[in-house]
């Protein structure tokens, strides 16, 4: 290849960088979001077109039949995916980065061995791990999400130590790699307990911690991704996973900093689980009662507030509730209510889980409100209408030292003249303890399906 190709392919590296930034850049924003999708994957087609002509490939058949399906797999399942099945299909193709990444680390493995550069085979090894770890810790995410396995912590006694224990072995058996390349043996070992750690790491993770595991997911991806950039001396896949990892990174401390916990609590903590001897109501008694009230008496409050905010949750997706929410603030609206959302940044199984459901619904972008912009407005709102949202509104995480939630930043929905709360059952959310919001004297509980009835408050308001 002479010169001027390689200056060539060089430059469309540098472009597809450059489309790469301004991509994550906007979306940052819901507004610009899907250009930072058509951004990000001009620069993507730019960079696999640049590497194809770079590598000179004598044959495309194998890569021609590889585009073909998989392309057809991506459009199927990008087509026929529901928005409440969208942390599952993050999850999954998180999977997908680190465990590709992992295979062309283990097929460049064959190929060079045993003559390996020190450099080189430190991040093919590191490719391995981490490719393997990501792909069975999201195998892991994505069986919880799905119902596939229980979405509860799953604990057992000595759990840390030997999460630790097998830490180390891996690293062992790294060093033992590293002295000796051609042990093929040595080299699979590493590669099965690399795969036995993602699954043992994320067993034990709760599905209040999913939006949290999916985002360091999603920067293990990209750290696999950039490893097997130098395996290959690809310098668009470095840059691609150096700012996927580093925003995955990033994002995962903002979503620690929501819950008030560190990650190392996230990863270990087994939050939501139950022990012997746990008090799942939060280690103190709640006073109060329950008042259940009719889907009447909902909506005649609503017809006749003067400000709502909407704070929908987990139990907004699993109803499907979204189209009607945004049904019935539009009906409000015409009426001269003044309607906004508040999102917490945790609510739901992924990072914007509830900013992605309510844009599927054409909420307006500019109804969306972040915690930290509303919270102050509860005080001086006629009505909280909660759909389906549970830990993120539960007062004890302010009121109640020895609640696991404690120290978590809330939405203040209990500040509100008035509550109205949409929920199924009385079923704790994922904390597994009691929602003190439920029993004060300013909450009205709506027991039923979201939807439904969203659905015939939006009946009984059109009269």
């Amino acid at each position: 290849m002479t010169d001027v190709m390689l200056q060539t392919v060089d430059l469309s590296y540098l472009a597809a960088a450059v489309l790469f930034m301004l991509g994550l850049k906007k979306l940052s924003s819901p507004a610009t979001a899907r250009a930072g999708n058509g951004l990000s994957m001009l620069g993507m087609t730019i960079a696999v077109a640049a590497t194809l002509f770079k590598q000179e490939i004598l044959s495309f058949n194998l890569i021609i039949i590889g585009v073909v399906i998989g392309g057809v797999i991506g459009a199927v399942a990008a087509k026929r995916v529901q928005m409440t099945a969208m942390p599952e299909m993050i999850a999954i193709l998180n999977g997908c980065g680190g465990g590709a990444s992992a295979m062309v680390a283990v097929s460049e493995y064959h190929r060079l061995s045993p003559r390996f550069e020190t450099f080189l085979l430190i991040t093919l090894l590191l490719s391995v791990i981490v490719g393997t770890v990501t792909f069975t810790g999201s195998v892991i995410a994505f069986s919880k999400l799905r119902g596939i396995i229980s979405g509860r912590p799953i604990v057992y006694t000595a759990q840390r130590a030997s999460n630790w224990l097998l830490g180390i072995v891996v690293i062992c058996l790294t060093i033992g790699v590293c002295l000796s390349p051609a042990n093929i043996s040595v080299f699979y070992g590493l590669t099965f307990l690399s795969s036995l750690l993602g699954v043992l790491l994320v067993i034990p993770i709760g599905g209040a911690d999913m939006p949290v595991v999916i985002s360091l997911l999603n920067s293990l991806s990209g750290v696999a991704v950039s490893m097997t950039g130098f395996v290959l001396s690809n310098n668009a896949l470095i840059i691609v996973g150096s700012l996927v990892g580093a925003a995955g990174l990033i994002l995962t401390r903002l979503m620690c900093e929501a819950m008030n916990r560190s990650l190392t609590n996230v990863l270990f903590g087994a939050f939501g689980a139950v022990g012997k001897g746990v008090d799942v109501a939060g280690a103190a008694a709640v006073a109060g009662t329950i008042k259940s009230y009719t889907v009447e008496d909902a909506a005649t409050m609503l017809e006749n507030a003067g400000t709502v905010i909407i704070t929908p949750g987990y139990g907004m997706a699993v109803a499907q509730a979204q189209h009607a929410v945004r049904e019935l603030a539009s009906l409000l609206e015409n009426k001269g209510v003044k309607v906004r959302y508040a999102i917490h940044p945790v609510a739901g199984r992924m990072p914007g889980h509830m900013n992605v459901l309510l844009a599927e619904a054409n909420v307006p972008y500019d109804k969306l409100f972040a915690m930290e912009d509303i919270n102050a407005d509860f005080a001086h709102t006629d009505v909280a209408l909660v759909v389906g949202a549970n830990d993120v509104v539960n007062p004890a995480a302010r009121n109640v030292p020895s609640s696991p939630i404690y120290g978590m930043p809330i939405l203040n929905v209990d500040q509100a003249k008035t509550v109205i709360v949409l929920k199924r059952s009385m079923r704790p959310g994922f904390a597994g303890i009691e929602n003190e919001l439920f029993l004060k004297d300013n909450t009205m509980m709506v027991f039923g399906d979201a939807k439904e009835t969203l659905q015939k408050i939006i009946a009984y308001i059109k009269g």
